[in-house]
């Protein structure tokens, strides 16, 4: 009897075990990433041959103590290596594990190499060679704090390597993994299988070599044990004879029909070409098709089993994308597969919850570095593919109402970019703006009284519903988890995708960007205060302090502001800005854009101005700054600067985002200033439920000194 051992992916242990078993194997243990059984030679080859599951079969040659490296070499020369293999074969080593002497793998190996040369050349033999691509024995050592296991791996390349794979999609699956997956999913072979988002079809191929009785071996070109001087070839020889019979037998009796689709023509070709390597392209339909556009191949029966392992991470798509698939996903197998089963293996249970289904069964499991979960479920039979229920309803619906009010009203007063949602609903707590045909998802923190995965749950739900009621394409809409940011984190860059697109505010053009910053380049609560900006701009030299993308500005220079000054410390929104006036042709030596420390300027400008907008920060500790700055403290500081710019009759329009800011009138009586508060008239309709989102202010120079 040999003592052999099965590695295997975390969390398929038991179902390799069951899988030895049956095929004969005795004394079964499961062990962390593998099953240790025993077996003659015999079913050590029909392992080999058999098994959809493990990784790697190993025969465990020995275990030695690792205290020095000596050890390690004494260990390795104590196996008889030339009664394992001769000098005409090639070997490699593969070592992990570190100890407190064995501290790189690499040093690791190259003792063990050096030990198993000296063994052949102490006897007077010609010392073997090492291949690292293709070596006809592999040796495989595993150091574990201070014991080093030796052991010859009969596998060569790893199992999951069938022969029938040259080339796979953008996140294939291990041919191991997804035999486990198929095994998991309640698929019964003589049943039809349907894969929506197949990629190289690697799911079918092995339910289909389950089906057909076809060994995952059988294809195998190289093995790590036909270089062991033990490797009985007559008998493996009946082996491989008998997998090539049952092969054989199985295509004729298989009745499992097979369907796979996909929307990336590279990847159906590539899966197409897979099949035929396996000799099952009789067997497997593949077709270029939209996951959404899925309809059942075998509407009058029989039922069988919905198999997928979608997209779940930003590699392939973007969330909202991601969001949308999975619910509208979830609608698709109610309406057309109604009595199927349906299974999906995914990294992201968040994603999954997103169909709406309740899971019969679910199974966890390893995909490399990934903690994945497969999820199966019943789906109920629905002759008449009736409608699904539309999912967060109430959220939707609210969403549907205030469209209905609010695109007439945009439409009317010449606006593109306008707030639809704004937390109008406690469990959906979000902001939810239109810019012209996109659309941004701000997701504002959730209270601390809400579980994370159920906010997490809502924010989807959320995503889905807007896609659906607003009738969006997926790469249309935007997430932003919206947190209040201070000092230089208000510039901070997201991303260098250059998004710029034009979007229209009353007369005004401006460029917006959605996707690299942590603002669009539009606030949109200050569209009124810009409008009247605007109105009260002709003629007047116009200052612009705090100035972002200069927005401000442009409504001044299209009002006929004289001159216009836009000043800000960022120079990633000062060229913005620039790019705003020249996008309505305000170019000339009357629009000044300047770069510098807002608060420094003021102090050192030796002019004057008739208008003046300033939007400072709430609070700023900004390095680029020479102090910090807070506008509830530091307001009226800021007021003596702007009276000194500021022409006698000339005006300031004073706007901050402090909730519960308190003005200094008495401040302001004795610096000369009149204040008089214009929030309320600078609110617009798309803002009503959120009256605190900014305070605004104009105050006239009176001519006290």
């Amino acid at each position: 009897m040999n003592s052999l051992f099965a590695s295997t992916a975390r969390g398929l242990e038991e179902l390799l075990k069951s899988e030895l078993e049956a095929l004969g194997a005795q004394s079964c243990q499961v062990v962390q990433g593998g099953v240790h059984y025993q077996g003659d030679d015999r079913l050590m080859y029909q392992s080999l041959m058999w098994s959809r599951l493990a990784s790697r079969i190993l025969l465990p040659l020995t275990e030695c103590g690792v205290y020095s490296d000596l050890d390690l070499y004494l260990g390795v020369q104590a196996i008889d290596w030339p009664a394992m293999f001769g000098s005409d074969k090639t070997f490699a080593v593969h070592f992990s594990g570190l100890n407190e002497v064995i501290r790189n793998s690499q040093y690791g190996a190259l003792k063990v190499k050096d030990a198993i040369v000296d063994s052949f050349t102490r006897k007077g033999l010609a010392r073997p060679d090492v291949d690292r691509e293709l070596p006809d024995i592999r040796v495989n050592v595993w150091l574990n704090k201070d014991t080093a296991s030796i052991a010859l791996d009969l596998s060569g390349e790893g199992l999951h390597m069938r022969g029938y794979r040259q080339q796979t999609g953008q996140a294939p699956l291990k041919e191991t993994l997804a035999a486990a997956i198929v095994l998991r999913s309640g698929w019964q072979s003589g049943t039809p299988l349907v894969d929506p988002m197949c990629g190289s079809g690697t799911l079918l191929l092995e339910a289909a070599m389950i089906a057909c009785d076809r060994a995952p071996g059988l294809h195998r070109n190289h093995w790590g044990f036909t270089g062991w001087s033990k490797f009985d070839a007559a008998l493996w020889g009946e082996v491989k004879q008998e997998a090539q019979a049952r092969a054989k037998k199985g295509l004729q009796d298989n009745t499992s029909r097979f369907f796979g689709y996909d929307n990336d023509p590279r990847v159906i070709e590539s899966a197409r070409a897979n099949a035929r390597r396996a000799g099952l392209a009789e067997r497997i339909s593949f077709t270029l098709q939209d996951v959404l556009k899925l309809q059942n191949p075998l509407p009058e029966g029989p039922a069988g089993t919905v198999l997928s392992n979608p997209p779940y991470g930003e590699r392939l798509e973007s969330e909202p994308a991601l969001i949308a698939l999975h619910s509208q996903l979830g609608r698709l197998m109610k309406a057309q597969f109604g009595g199927w089963n349906l299974s999906l293996f995914s990294a992201s249970p968040e994603l999954l919850s997103c169909l709406q289904l309740r899971a019969d069964r679910q199974f966890k499991a390893k995909n490399g570095p990934l903690d994945c979960v497969q999820k199966n479920y019943q789906l109920a039979a629905n002759p008449s593919g009736g409608a699904v229920a539309q999912l967060a309803d109430d959220y939707a619906n609210r969403l549907r109402k205030n469209l209905k009010k609010l695109d007439k009203w945009a439409r009317q007063e010449g606006i593109e970019c306008y707030r639809v949602y704004d937390a109008d609903l406690p469990d959906y707590n979000v902001a939810v703006d239109r810019y012209a045909d996109w659309v941004v998802v701000q997701e504002y923190a959730p209270p601390k009284t809400v579980e994370p995965a159920k906010a997490r749950q809502r924010l989807f739900d959320v995503i889905a519903a807007t896609l659906n009621v607003m009738e969006l394409p997926t790469n249309r809409l935007v997430l932003k988890t919206r947190e209040r940011q201070k000092g230089k984190n208000q510039y901070q860059k997201l991303g260098e995708k250059g998004d710029f697109f034009q979007v229209s505010e009353f007369n005004a053009k401006l460029w917006v960007n959605l996707t690299d910053y942590l603002d669009t380049g539009l606030f949109l609560d200050h569209r009124i205060a810009r409008k009247m900006l605007g109105q009260m701009s002709k003629g007047k030299d116009f200052l612009n302090l705090f100035a972002y993308t200069g927005s401000a500005s442009v409504h001044a220079g299209l009002g006929g502001a004289r001159t216009t000054t836009t000043v800000d410390m960022s120079r990633t929104y000062l060229e913005w800005a620039e790019r705003n006036l020249r996008l309505n042709g305000l170019t000339g030596r009357q629009h000044r854009l300047m770069q510098a420390d807002c608060l420094n300027w003021m102090r050192e400008a030796d002019e004057q101005f008739d208008l003046i907008f300033i939007d400072p920060p709430t609070f700023s500790n900004s390095k680029r700054m020479e102090e910090s700055f807070d506008v509830q403290r530091d307001h009226l500081d800021l007021m003596k600067d702007l009276k000194r710019l500021l022409r006698v009759g000339g005006t300031i329009m004073f706007s901050n985002n402090k909730r519960g800011f308190k003005m200094d009138f008495a401040g302001l009586e004795a610096l000369g200033l009149e204040a008089r508060d214009i929030t309320a008239k600078t609110q617009s309709q798309d803002f009503a439920r959120n009256r605190q989102i900014h305070n605004c202010w104009l105050l006239t120079h009176a001519g006290k000194e």
